[in-house]
């Protein structure tokens, strides 16, 4: 099953611009309003979940963060955002990995995911992600993810849909919630998919 859901990634990276897959955002503005709400400095520790091709990372760097991690399961997606940031790549810890099989070495200050966490459905790999965050996150969490007003599929594949409880219930053990807000993001085909954000601090 790994297997498949890594291929099924390589293809979507392999055969598709940014502007043809529903998840791009020429400007992550929710993400970056919510880490810069955290008030670190610049050496924190950002890793972000699923970033694979997404720009976050080249607005972190611009704004000067020296710590930044990016892990995608799809090693064509991260050769794109390589590509893309030039010289400037060599300042990023890059993981090739399925969320579920990571074995963080070190702590995060922040972990960010948006669009990420919806593709995990089953029971065991909610409580694998759940456990790896409550092990290497010492500060902050961003879950970006389908609300219950949004699809029930993204680019083929089943998803899982959140509210602000189901989300609070997951992390209850270590983290509590800052502030949840829905969010409707506009796709480059001009459709709306609504997600809720949810930030949140560790407590334990």
């Amino acid at each position: 099953m790994e297997n498949s859901i890594k291929k099924h990634w390589e293809n979507v990276y392999e055969t598709k611009n940014p502007e043809q897959v529903s998840w791009t955002q020429e400007i992550p503005k929710t993400s970056l309003n919510l880490i810069h709400s955290f008030g670190f400095d610049k050496k924190a520790k950002i890793i972000d979940i699923g970033g694979g091709d997404s720009k976050l990372v080249d607005f972190l760097l611009e704004e000067g963060y020296e710590n930044i991690t990016v892990l995608d399961i799809s090693e064509k997606a991260i050769e794109k955002a390589q590509l893309r940031l030039g010289s400037k790549a060599d300042k990023v810890n890059w993981i090739v990995s399925d969320i579920t099989q990571f074995n963080p070495t070190t702590q995060y200050d922040i972990w960010h995911d948006r669009a990420a966490f919806h593709f995990l459905t089953t029971e065991v790999d909610i409580n694998k992600y759940v456990k790896t965050i409550e092990k290497s996150v010492s500060k902050h969490l961003i879950i970006g993810t389908f609300s219950e007003n949004g699809p029930q599929k993204c680019s083929g594949l089943e998803i899982k849909q959140y509210s602000q409880e189901t989300l609070e219930k997951l992390f209850q053990k270590d983290f509590q919630v800052i502030e949840c807000f829905t969010e409707d993001h506009t796709t480059p085909f001009d459709t709306k998919q609504n997600f809720i954000y949810c930030s949140l601090k560790r407590v334990n």
